[in-house]
């Protein structure tokens, strides 16, 4: 029996994979109430955005009032998350997109610095502007991990959350040999000399493995956001039967913050 919610009260649901559906049935653990402040759009936008971006920036890279962190795909639903979170916190932020409406996005959520990662200079740019960061939350992969590595200062910590470089559609041995480069890997020597550590996570995981754990970090967020009014960034709401073009939207690369499903009117 579901003792920790009551009947008809509106709730979130996180689990590491079967939510792409009209219902599901899961376990107490797995539901959090949602926030009363937020519509039911915005409650959809925010456990797993925001629990993945709280968990690698607080819980794992710590960071701390005054620390340089960039955030490399930030005009996503996580990047969003991200910025909000860290500017927030008082860090200096700075994010990568890859286009000008989506770096005027991120300035506008508290980042102080923006970069086109299509441009081969924004590393570049960005180790002038900064002298090198304390934190990165990589979400890209490939080169973009590569170099973010490079601009981490002495005692940094990177953070990965995810790999949007890959190109899983494509089923044939040359495709599937560049996915193979581009997933993060690093040596354990290069971390030494710059004394660096680089981390991942997986909130699925952490969802069904240490569900007692994470209602504690839920607790904590829900009261971090609603301290500050923070509000989950929704870029575009499709219709379920349009699940289809919601796909191909994400895909295009002009889509920006969450983007959603929605059953019924």
């Amino acid at each position: 029996s579901v003792s920790k919610v009551k009947k008809g009260q509106k709730v979130m649901v996180g689990t590491k994979s079967g939510t792409y559906a009209e219902k599901i049935v899961v376990t107490q653990e797995r539901v959090a109430l949602a926030l009363e402040n937020y519509t039911m759009e915005e409650n959809a936008s925010f456990l797993v955005n925001y629990m993945t971006a709280w968990v690698l920036l607080v819980k794992m890279a710590k960071i701390t009032p005054g620390d340089k962190v960039l955030i490399t795909a930030a005009a996503g639903g996580v990047g969003t998350a991200a910025v909000q979170i860290a500017s927030r916190y008082g860090c200096s932020v700075y994010g990568m997109a890859g286009s000008e409406e989506k770096i005027n996005l991120i300035r506008s959520l508290g980042a102080s610095g923006g970069y086109n990662y299509r441009d081969p200079d924004c590393f570049k740019r960005l180790l002038e502007d900064t002298g090198g960061v304390d934190v990165v939350l990589e979400m890209v992969g490939g080169q973009v991990f590569k170099k973010s590595v490079d601009v981490v200062n002495p005692f940094g910590r990177v953070v990965v959350a995810g790999f949007a470089s890959l190109d899983l559609k494509k089923w044939n041995p040359l495709s599937w040999i560049k996915t193979w480069r581009d997933i993060p890997r690093v040596k354990v020597g290069d971390l030494a000399k710059k004394s660096i550590a680089v981390m991942s996570s997986h909130l699925g995981y952490l969802l069904e493995e240490e569900p007692g754990q994470m209602e504690d970090v839920l607790k904590d967020l829900k009261n971090f956001v609603e301290k500050h009014d923070i509000k989950p960034i929704i870029g575009k709401v499709f219709q379920f039967e349009d699940a289809s073009l919601a796909h191909k939207h994400i895909e295009s690369r002009q889509s920006f913050g969450k983007v959603l499903l929605k059953i019924g009117e």
